[in-house]
């Protein structure tokens, strides 16, 4: 228990960045930020994408008692180069931009365009999920079953019924908790599990109206969390790096079920506006879909969004190779 409190403060030498860098950073939290908003897709998942992944987890691990000691013994500047500040600051102002400028946006193109939304993710997510497998160097059946494993995992989460939970402080803070776990986890939303803990429209609305007695409790909730999860995540990442990439490539590959673009409502509820939304979906065959909901499948659209998310993941591979050249 002590080492995890304490835990350590190895980290790889800081990296050296500019300016424009940590803009680049913002960017790719935005990025985090917005696809987080959307059930089913984890921000988790954008930062693997943008190789910010490891580093992230790495940063957030490194916030301990050891190193909030050091603000004492050797100053602030200390503390914040030992938890990679800078880094986490930038991602962080991109996350916050994102759900505060993009929440409402994203969910009235959810609600007014969701299988075009849902399409364009789901391309993304795909070729997401190839990408990561990628990095692995070799595949032994270890790894194998490692990636079925997280396949059947997330697709379970993914079936799973939203509850109905109390709105008392206790129960929010274990919602911010377990959201923000699922953040750093590709594939597995936190939109989603606050969907699952019947929190998801809560949050929302809180997030929309500035309830700042909510959102201090859930951020809360979620500080401890993520810190909590950080530390197991980058120890299976030290320990058993590829095994770990394979069950976090099956958790995307997992998810897709979440962002199929044609789902039928089984359960609805009322939101605060009077509107009807969904709260329970099944999956339908798009030559299904305007048999069983009236609505035009827009499969020719839908198509195209998925090929534009799958091609941003190869875009932004091509930008990181180029990068990455001397």
């Amino acid at each position: 228990m002590a080492k995890f409190f304490y835990g350590t403060l190895k980290m790889s030498a800081p990296v050296k960045r500019n300016i424009f860098d940590y803009l680049i950073l913002t960017l790719k939290g935005m990025g985090m930020g917005a696809a987080d908003i959307v059930p089913g897709v984890s921000g988790g998942t954008i930062a693997f994408i943008t190789e910010i992944y490891e580093e992230l987890v790495n940063s957030i691990k490194s916030i301990n008692l050891n190193s909030v000691r050091k603000i004492f013994q050797q100053g602030l500047p200390a503390f914040w180069k030992g938890i990679n500040g800078s880094f986490l600051a930038a991602v962080l102002l991109g996350i916050l931009i994102s759900v505060f400028s993009l929440a409402q946006l994203l969910e009235h193109l959810l609600h007014e365009a969701p299988i075009l939304v849902r399409s364009f993710f789901f391309g993304l997510i795909v070729a997401s999920a190839l990408y990561i497998a990628g990095k692995i160097g070799s595949w032994n059946l270890a790894r194998i079953i490692a990636l079925l494993a997280g396949i059947v995992a997330a697709y379970f989460i993914t079936q799973l019924t939203p509850a109905q939970t109390p709105q008392v402080g206790w129960f929010i803070f274990l919602s911010g908790a377990l959201a923000i776990c699922a953040m750093i986890l590709p594939g597995i939303s936190g939109a989603f599990i606050l969907l699952l803990l019947g929190k998801y429209q809560f949050v929302i609305e809180a997030v929309g109206s500035i309830d700042l007695y909510v959102l201090g409790i859930l951020a809360a909730g979620a500080l401890f969390g993520i810190i909590a999860f950080s530390n197991v995540l980058s120890w299976f990442l030290r320990k058993y790096h590829d095994l770990t990439i394979a069950v976090l490539s099956g958790f995307m590959i997992g998810s897709l079920n979440k962002i199929w673009p044609w789902r039928m409502a089984t359960e609805t509820f009322t939101n605060r506006h009077g509107e009807v939304e969904p709260l329970v979906e099944k999956n339908i065959l798009p030559t299904h879909f305007t048999a069983q909901t009236g609505q035009d499948p827009l499969l020719l659209e839908a198509v195209l969004l998925a090929l534009a998310g799958f091609a941003v993941i190869f875009i932004i591979e091509g930008v990181n190779r180029t990068k990455s050249r001397p």
